[in-house]
């Protein structure tokens, strides 16, 4: 069977699944992780029905991350357990395409060159996104490389939800609001089809809550608005970024603290956010179970901030119809869904507090008037339905693939 590899590398871990390809249908046969913790790598492979199938820690004797080290790990256990693999192509996830890339493409040298110039704008995701294509493209020169980006299901925006208050010379060099998350948005607006039809094509909220969180405002299937924008900064407080600043703050540390670019870059994305106000962690779950005062603290803030960025979101579709939580604390942590839904009777929204424990699909309660949703989500199914797409797409125009270009 012709399969499909999906890559999502980080700054410390490499994300992946296999797909086996029928026709247009993407069937996940695996999925798994490789994740360093100082010098341990642990390397993780579940079945599609999520049993364990591998699970080693290995001994890289190496404190930082290397992508192509972490592929070669995937690429030799493929080799022993699937010898017959056939790989039709290899999806990565990219967080920012710019206002160049608006749809998946075929990740050669120039496209590659011109995603390199973005790097400053996700310096947390880009380079390694990046820096797992070149071993990608070194492990399977023959194989294509498919990028799917995070900023492509937002590109539809109008411009008063894209623009900032700048003279218009900027908007048009690409300083505007992107927007992120966006497979992981497309992906659950596809669910949203299949789980609750009736409500589908109405007006949406979506709450990716995770390390990175956003919110996004969905209309008949389309992304209106989104809480990021030029940068994966903006929006919601986060695990250590540290969401909506007024820019007066960066003035400020500017001209009294002396501080330039490279520090406020650590500071915005790796000090800050729930990190930086809990002082204790930006995991959510580590939070939840400490007895600190600051970390219920951090907690009451970034719930705060969700909820009323959902009320911003709902303001931009005139109302809404469905509030979804996904991502993994908007999947797995009860208590923040409790949290952020206790504060939004006003908009009509109830839940079920045994269906929210239990961790139902749907949680609203009855007589709710938003039906509210739990739906996990799988941003590398949406990368593999990506190439598919791609790829047939370049078959029914008799292009070669690796002749396929960018739409700006």
């Amino acid at each position: 069977m012709r399969s499909i590899l999906t890559l999502n590398a980080g700054s410390s871990s490499l994300k992946f699944a296999l797909f086996g390809v029928e026709g247009m249908c993407a069937a996940r046969l695996l999925g798994g992780l490789i994740e360093s913790h100082g010098s341990v790598t642990t390397f993780h492979v579940a079945s599609s029905a999520g049993a364990t199938i591998a699970n080693r820690h290995l001994n890289s004797g190496d404190a930082s991350f290397d992508a192509g080290a972490a592929l070669d790990i995937l690429l030799e256990w493929l080799s022993v357990t699937t010898p017959n693999l056939e790989l039709a192509a290899i999806g990565h996830r990219v967080v920012h395409g710019g206002a160049i890339f608006s749809m998946p493409v075929v990740l050669e040298d120039t496209v590659i060159a011109k995603l390199e110039q973005l790097t400053s704008l996700a310096p947390l995701h880009q380079p390694f996104n990046l820096k797992s294509v070149a071993a990608a493209r070194k492990a399977f020169p023959n194989v294509p490389q498919i990028g799917c980006f995070d900023t492509a299901f937002h590109r539809g925006h109008a411009f008063e939800e894209a623009a900032f208050g700048l003279p218009r010379s900027y908007y048009e060099e690409g300083i505007r609001r992107y927007g992120f998350h966006g497979l992981s948005y497309d992906y659950i607006v596809r669910q949203m089809a299949r789980i609750a039809p009736a409500v589908a094509d109405g007006r949406i909220v979506v709450a990716h809550l995770g390390s990175g969180a956003s919110l996004c405002a969905v209309r008949e299937r389309t992304s209106v608005a989104s809480t990021m924008g030029f940068s994966a900064l903006d929006g919601l407080l986060m695990g250590t970024r540290c969401g909506a600043i007024d820019p007066g703050v960066l003035l400020y540390l500017m001209s009294e603290k002396g501080m330039d670019a490279p520090k406020l870059t650590q500071l915005l994305y790796r000090e800050s956010g729930l990190k930086g106000l809990s002082g204790v962690s930006s995991d959510m779950r580590a939070l939840e179970t400490s007895s600190e005062p600051n970390a219920a603290q951090a907690i009451a803030c970034f719930v705060a901030r969700v909820r009323r960025e959902i009320g911003a979101m709902v303001a931009t579709i005139g109302g809404i119809d469905a509030l979804v939580f996904t991502g993994s604390i908007g999947e797995n942590s009860a208590r923040i869904r409790a949290a952020v839904t206790t504060g939004l009777d006003w908009l009509g929204v109830e839940i079920n507090p045994e269906q929210n424990e239990d961790e139902s699909y749907e949680l609203s309660a009855q007589g709710s008037r938003v039906r509210v949703f739990r739906i996990p989500t799988d941003e590398e199914w949406m990368i593999a339905r990506h190439a598919i797409g791609l790829m047939a797409a370049a078959a029914a125009d008799l292009v070669p693939l690796n002749q396929v270009r960018w739409a700006a």
